[in-house]
Order: C-alpha cells, then structure tokens, then sequence
C-alpha cells in the first residue's frame, strides 16, 4: 500500500528511521541499497520523485566512492537539511561498521563462528525478494520507451554475460545517450504526452522537478566554508594519532592511503577492492592474502556496502602491526571507516547545488534517463546473481537446489505483496529461520 504524499516536510524522526533500518538490512551491494531506498522513499512515502533519485544517483556514480551512501547523503539533505544528510550518511554505514568491528574481533579471538553466518544466510532469501519487488516497482517506473528497454536489456548482458564493470557501462551508456541527442534528439526526449504525464506524476511527490528552487544556489563562499570543515575534521584526528598514539609512522600511513583510495578510485567496490588488496597484501604487508579473503567473506555477510571490507583491512592493519592489540585493531578499522566515507559528505554538500542545476536542464535529464534504464539492467543482474548463489548454493543444477532458501524467498513475496508484512517483522523471522536452520542442519 503507497501511503499519500504529504505537503508538509516529513518528520524527521521518520526518515531517522528509515536510515537506521536501512543500514541494518542494506544487503547486496549498490544495486540492492538502491532497491531498498526507492522502494521506501519513492513508491511508499513518495518523499522524492523517480526522476529526482536516478537524476541524483547516476551523477553520483560518476564520483569516487560509494555512491549509495552518496545518494541517501543527497536525499536526506534534500529532505531535512545539513542535518538530515549527516543522519542518512553516518547511519547508512554505522550498523556496518559495528556489525564488522564485532564480527573482526571474534575472527582473531575465536575464529569463524558459523552460527553467525547461519543468522545471515537465514536473512538473504528475505533481502532477495525485497530487491525482486523494488526492481519491479524501479522498471515499472523507468522504463518509459523501446530505447530504455534496449538500453536495460544491453547493460544486463554487459554486466552478466561478460563481467563489465558498472562504471564502463554507465560511462557507455552516457556518450550513447550523448550521440543519440546530437543524431536522433526526439528518440531521446520522448513524445510530448510522456512528458505531460510525467510532469503529472511529479507533483504527486514532496521533491519533484518544480521543488528545485527549494534548493541552496551554489556559491564560491558556501564551498570554501565546507571545504574549511572538511580539512577540520579531516586533520584533527590525523593530528592527535601522530601526537598521541604509539608509532605515528604507521597511523601516517594508514590514514593517507584510505583517504587517497576515498579519493581517486572510481568505480564501485568491485574496482576499489582489487587495489586495496594490492597495496594491504602486497606492499605494506598489514595482513595475509587468506585473511583478505575472510574479510571479503565477513563483509558479504554484513550489511552496507561492499566497500565496508576496508574495515576489516585497516582492522588488521592494527591488530597485527601492534602483536595481536584488539585496542589497536578496532582504533585502526574507526579510523578506515571514518577517512574512506568521509570525502562523501564532501561530494554531496559542496556539489549538491550543481545536482540541482543540472536537475533543470531538459538534455541532462533525459541523458540520464538512459543511465537509469541502465541501472534497472544492473539491478536484474544483482538479483539473477545473489538469487543464484542463494537458491543454488552449489552450481545451477537442481540437485543443488535448496528447498528451503526458494520456499523462504516465495514466501517472503507473498507477505510483501499479498499482506504488506512490515521489512522488519521479515527480518526478525528471516533471523529466526537461520537459526533454526543452523541447529536442525536443513
């Protein structure tokens, strides 16, 4: 049930909410945090229209850094100010982080536990059909032409048949749209009724296309006041760990090299990760290529993005370089964590108002259109792949069918669907069903 836009701003107790909910249960990656925001702010709160979120998201892709937690900085700003951007970018990556920090110290005190994993896999048939119905709800939406439905089609075989990565799709399928405006300008833009009935469809939402004047105008004196906090707080505690933590020469070079990755990698996680490990395995030695690999493994099974392994990195880092310091390791993965999302608020508040400018412009748009066309291809991909690996454990092959995992995610559909069951009632019994799946062995 879509509950009736509101003309008054929404309570900010609601979105604190959703931001902190969302960073418990944000499985799968950016297509899956994605999903989970569009299915709760567009189509079930209507606090932002489709056209405004994938304006906002496909520039974001286009930053360094995780671009989901790029756009709920962008949307909780929109929404609620300063103040709501900090609230949906820290809470975005806080229930990670926690989750990490807990699950990397009982890695080096016990080892793995599997009854933890038990609760999480328990979780991800759950998390499946929740992306299933938001990618619906997503297409349904934006895919508003034969082009568009080209274009998904075209990013899914990209993505799922030959591994391309999601920033080369995205770059592709800008400089299409970009030739197809210069060539064929009325294929891009639409027929006019389209547009009249979007332009309907807008008003229905508390941020459409008419609210971006609501929006700061970008000014030289805002940026300069908010780079001025940036390097604030980036170098206050660079300066108290050179002065007050033992071998200042490693914190040095822990906190430039993730303040360096934050900055000049491009791509999503899957791009970022590959040049981490290069540099924590191989030329700094903080940690061993097997304990890279159950960090992959432990930040799969937590929420927030993928990109959240860093943690796990700098965790490492500090745990082994101090002989074995749980102090030292957990110091270690709050500062990873703190000087990797950091530049993110940065992108969103000093580049918010040219989002919004471009908002305006009618070519942008409808670039951008085809970028998310492309996105609800990258989406399809996301589900395909983790519903593989969920209902299929084995290898796609019905003797590696497992029943239970397919069961839960039907399920699951029908009380999202059918009785509008509440995500975290899901949760709670998706946790359950791990456990019991744990103890019983099914």
């Amino acid at each position: 049930m879509i509950n009736p836009p509101s003309e008054e701003t929404p309570e900010f107790k609601e979105a604190l909410r959703f931001w902190f909910k969302l960073g418990w249960i944000s499985f799968g990656g950016t297509a899956g945090h994605i999903a989970l925001m569009h299915d709760f702010l567009v189509d079930k709160k209507q606090w932002i229209s489709n056209s405004r979120f994938f304006h906002a998201l496909s520039l974001c892709m286009l930053l360094p850094g995780p671009e989901a937690q790029q756009l709920a900085i962008y949307t909780g700003k929109a929404l609620h100010g300063t103040k709501g951007g900090i609230a949906a970018g820290v809470l975005f990556v806080l229930p990670s982080m926690f989750i990490l920090l807990i699950l990397s110290s009982i890695y080096v005190s016990f080892g793995n536990l599997p009854w933890i994993y038990s609760l999480f896999n328990g979780l991800k048939p759950a998390v499946i059909a929740l992306i299933i119905v938001a990618l619906y709800r997503v297409a349904k939406k934006s895919l508003q032409s034969s082009l568009h439905y080209l274009v998904a089609g075209i990013a899914f075989i990209c993505i799922f048949i030959f591994n391309i990565s999601l920033l080369l799709i995205i770059s592709a399928t800008i400089v299409i749209a970009v030739m197809i405006h210069y060539f064929r300008p009325q294929l891009l833009l639409g027929n006019r009724l389209a547009k009249e009935q979007e332009l309907a469809d807008e008003q229905r939402y508390y941020i459409n296309k008419a609210s971006a004047t609501r929006s700061e105008s970008f000014s030289w004196k805002n940026t300069l006041i908010q780079l001025s906090v940036f390097l604030l707080l980036w170098l206050l505690p660079f300066v108290c760990c050179l002065f007050f933590l033992p071998v200042s020469s490693f914190w040095q070079k822990l906190i430039l090299f993730f303040t360096q990755t934050a900055f000049f990698t491009v791509g999503g996680s899957y791009t970022v990760l590959p040049y981490v490990a290069q540099f924590a395995v191989g030329k700094f030695a903080w940690l061993s290529k097997m304990q890279m690999v159950d960090g992959f493994a432990l930040a799969e099974t937590t929420p927030g993005p993928l990109i959240i392994v860093v943690g796990f990195v700098g965790f490492m880092a500090g745990y082994n370089h101090f002989h074995a310091s749980l102090l030292m390791g957990i110091l270690a993965l709050l500062l990873t964590v703190y000087y990797t999302f950091l530049p993110c608020f940065l992108y969103i508040f000093a580049g918010g108002p040219l989002i919004e400018k471009s908002h305006g412009n009618e070519t942008v748009s409808a670039v951008l259109k085809l970028v998310t066309a492309a996105v609800v291809g990258v989406i399809l991909n996301l589900t395909i792949y983790l519903g593989k690996d969920v209902i299929f454990p084995g290898g796609v092959l019905l003797s590696h069918l497992n029943l239970v995992s397919l069961m839960w995610v039907l399920i699951s559909l029908i009380l999202l669907i059918k009785f509008n069951l509440n995500i975290i009632y899901l949760i709670l019994l998706s946790l359950v069903l791990g456990f019991v799946r744990f103890i019983t062995g099914v």
